[in-house]
């Protein structure tokens, strides 16, 4: 039969029991509004029974806590991270998309844009027809002339700052990736050295877990944990867990191994208007790409992505058409009209995923002034394989961005204006100053040295057609090309002295009032067409419709996909969150059966009194 004191060692097992429950609550109750933290619950089960060889078999020998747990939904996990990715990725998106937006909001005299700095040139032009050989009028038209390519010069030095900005927050956010998968590795040892000797890591758990939040935010990741199986005896598991952390499908941590990411800058530009040093991410190990701009790819990275280098899949593409040795000729399917030309003078051409650096290049152009060939000269040499290899093989100048970033407003900016300076200089060339002598270009390009560039080697007429017999368009060439919204200006020329400005095709007699050269010139602000199927003053149309509409569609998904974090947070909290009521209602439950089993030992003591002490042998 059991022990005499057999019902104190029940009781006590209870007091103990409660105890620990009561303990675990106060830890809840204390951690109620900490960070990542989940609900603890000490698990309880009857002790072994006893078998006392009495009819009614065993007796019961109290309770035991097995084991104190956190409470998490793995399920309910997974689709907190999965959704975090798209949160992050337009949270992100979002916000630059505002900025880029801000640079082409046109308030009228308050906040002049580009409609009503275009307006204004065109005002002063207009006053000229009446009285061309004025000074003042004169001088007024090439100040606003001035005001319009300051516009220009002041969106693209802030397209610039962002992109700039979107590269170092990528260095950032690649800092944090590897931090936080060197964190994940070190909790997943510690938990490990706990757990395999019996314990449960319920803290590092939670640790861990809030790391997998932060860095679910950042790019879309995928958790696999597995117990370790004894190798001895199969199925027999020995506490530790295998913890493998995938970023888009690629591992980055592997248990107590973790990889890591580096950002290298670019040697050459990829696009002909990107600041200088932005960044490639690479795998640090491997030195491989990490693939940001991979479709399956989402959070915050590939947003500052998007931003930075985003395309609207318009890059330069191609096929091949023949190759040389130090050469190759490549038929293009975008940038066919030197309008829209956007790649760098000198950069990295990719032919079947392997890259070659070009030095240079020349477009072969036809009777309309269309792009039929580029030529890109290499800088090393190519064999014989090789050559055969990838003749009529496509090719592209950087990757395939789907999306409305800095290069792709970089270069509508510069297609416009170099749409519009090629007639516009056509009119002027086409007359003479007032001095009856031939007009130069009245808009260049000034070069980094300060040189100007007046486009002497493309032939253009007032329509805007470009005479490919008499033009020579190469990556040096003196052409529209080196015209972009950061170095478009004025001739110093022109600026310096009001008469080097064209209004009239002849002054020979004299007659300096003759404006038939500005009559003409009127019809470039809304009756030509040359941007995008529209004219000039439509520009700004144009351009804040795609920023409009793709601002709208990230707000949209943002809204969206927060509104989903918010229920699954939710669903997380009601699972695994502390519930002020719910730990005050198990505090007064605990404490209750830690009373009832306190009554047990004071009912044991008496009894146990009266059998030792009053009674008689």
């Amino acid at each position: 039969m059991p022990s005499t004191f057999f019902g104190l060692n029940i009781a006590s097992s209870a007091m103990n029991a409660f105890q620990i429950a009561t303990n675990t609550t106060a830890n809840n109750i204390s951690n109620v509004q900490t960070k990542g933290y989940s609900k603890q619950v000490a698990y309880r089960e009857a002790s072994d029974a006893l078998r006392v060889y009495q009819k009614f078999g065993c007796a019961g020998s109290g309770v035991k806590t097995t084991s104190i747990k956190s409470v998490r939904n793995t399920y309910y996990d997974t689709k907190y991270w999965e959704n975090q990715a798209y949160v992050g990725h337009y949270n992100q998106k979002l916000t630059h998309l505002q900025q880029i937006e801000n640079y082409f909001v046109d308030e009228g005299a308050a906040q002049p844009g580009f409609s009503t700095i275009f307006a204004n040139m065109f005002n002063q032009m207009n006053a000229l027809v009446s009285d061309a050989g004025n000074e003042n009028r004169r001088k007024n038209f090439i100040s606003e002339a001035q005001v319009f390519t300051t516009y220009f010069h002041n969106v693209a030095s802030g397209l610039a700052d962002i992109q700039k900005d979107c590269n170092d927050q990528i260095k950032v956010f690649v800092e944090n990736i590897n931090s936080g998968a060197a964190k994940i590795a070190a909790l997943t040892k510690q938990i490990n050295e706990i757990e395999m000797q019996g314990g449960t890591a319920n803290e590092l758990r939670d640790q861990r877990a809030l790391v997998l939040d932060g860095l679910s935010e950042i790019v879309p990741i995928s958790v696999e944990e597995t117990p370790v199986e004894n190798s001895n005896f199969p199925g027999m598991y020995v506490g530790g867990t295998n913890y493998v952390v995938k970023v888009d499908g690629q591992t980055i941590v592997s248990t107590y191994e973790y990889r890591s990411l580096k950002c290298v800058p670019r040697e050459n530009k990829v696009n002909q208007s990107d600041v200088e040093g932005l960044y490639d991410v690479v795998w640090q190990d491997t030195g491989m790409d990490f693939k940001i701009s991979s479709k399956s790819m989402e959070g915050t990275l590939k947003a500052l992505l998007e931003i930075r280098d985003g395309n609207n899949n318009e890059n330069f593409q191609g096929n091949i058409k023949t190759v040389t040795p130090k050469s190759i000729v490549v038929e293009p399917s975008t940038m066919k009209t030197i309008e829209s030309m956007s790649m760098a003078a000198e950069g990295i051409i990719t032919i079947k995923n392997k890259d070659y650096h070009y030095t240079g290049f020349k477009a072969e152009l036809d009777e309309n002034g269309k792009i039929i060939s580029y030529t890109f000269d290499l800088e090393d040499s190519i064999d014989v394989d090789t050559m055969n290899a990838i003749q009529g093989a496509s090719v592209r100048i950087g990757d395939t961005i789907d999306a409305m970033g800095i290069p792709y407003y970089m270069s509508q900016m510069n297609e416009f204006i170099r749409s519009f300076s090629e007639r516009f200089n056509a009119y002027q060339q086409s007359g003479v100053d007032l001095n009856n002598n031939p007009m130069g270009a009245f808009f260049i390009a000034t070069n980094y040295d300060g040189k100007e560039m007046d486009f002497a080697d493309q032939s253009v007429n007032t329509d805007g057609l470009t005479d490919g017999a008499k033009s020579v368009i190469t990556s040096t060439s003196n052409s529209y090309y080196l015209l972009t919204a950061a170095n478009f200006n004025v001739a110093d020329a022109s600026v310096r002295d009001s008469s080097i400005f064209a209004t009239a095709s002849d002054l020979s007699d004299g007659k300096i009032d003759r404006s038939d050269i500005v009559k003409a010139m009127q019809d470039l602000q809304e009756k030509v067409k040359m941007f995008r199927g529209g004219s000039a003053k439509d520009f700004l149309h144009c351009i804040y419709s795609d920023i409009s509409i793709d601002t709208k569609r990230s707000e949209l998904f943002q809204e969206n996909f927060t509104d989903i974090a918010a229920s699954i947070t939710n669903q997380r909290l009601s699972v695994s969150g502390v519930d002020e009521d719910e730990e005050a209602l198990d505090i007064v439950k605990f404490q209750n059966a830690y009373n009832l089993a306190s009554r047990m030992i004071q009912c044991m003591s008496e009894l146990y009194n009266k059998l030792i002490n009053e009674t008689g042998v």
